[in-house]
């Protein structure tokens, strides 16, 4: 069976990015190979990056719980030269909870050097419905340690809010390693939400040296 066609037509709440071809000099290539054949019993998986278009990513309680996602539509030729063709119904999935508070990274560098401190961006967003009054803890691990005041007071964010807040860091240790140690307490409800492991980022050594 020759695969004519695998494309993952999004609802209206996303953008889709194919993950199923390499990108060689001006052109891209296919995973499977020039020839997209498929044998008897042969089992394929293809892959793609659904992202929510801004609109509906700025609004933290659209995109909750059960979510239609899109369509796939499938061609194909047999043998003898026959067209099928399989267009599903809309597929669901469970978009991904983030509790109360939703934190995540706008801006964080790929490579930074050892020892030398570095910025990043957090976003927090208010998920839930209710109005919070947030302030900010910064726990140093291990590797990683943060520059400035830990207990800052960030103030009162309504529900679907959101802010951006520049916070900088560094680590002490060489490798791939995880930004750890926030802590945003509700002090409305007296609720503390721990967020470890939000990204990664590579920490080099920028000198040639036995202390590296």
């Amino acid at each position: 069976m020759f695969m004519e066609k695998v494309s993952l037509e999004p609802s209206m709440m996303y953008n889709v990015t194919e993950l199923n071809s390499v990108t060689c000099g001006d052109q891209g290539e296919s995973t499977f190979g020039k020839m997209s054949y498929l044998q008897p019993m042969d089992t394929r998986q293809y892959l793609y990056c659904l992202k929510p278009k801004p609109e509906y990513a700025e609004k933290a309680g659209v995109i909750k719980g059960v979510t239609v996602i899109g369509k796939l539509d499938i061609v194909w030729k047999t043998n003898l030269g026959e067209r099928g063709r399989l267009q599903t119904s809309q597929l669901q999935r469970m978009a991904p909870g983030y509790g109360d508070i939703r934190l995540s990274l706008e801006v964080i560098p790929d490579t930074v050097n050892l020892e030398q401190p570095f910025d990043i961006v957090c976003k927090i967003t208010n998920c839930s419905e209710r109005t919070m009054d947030l302030v900010m803890e910064m726990c140093n691990t291990r590797s990683i340690h943060w520059c400035g005041i830990s207990g800052r007071q960030l103030g009162k964010l309504t529900p679907g809010a959101s802010l951006s807040l520049p916070l900088t860091v560094f680590s002490s240790e060489q490798g791939l390693q995880s930004i750890s140690g926030l802590r945003l307490t509700d002090t409305f409800l007296k609720r503390t939400y721990e967020y470890d492991d939000i990204a990664q980022v590579c920490v080099v050594c920028p000198f040639m040296s036995n202390e590296c």
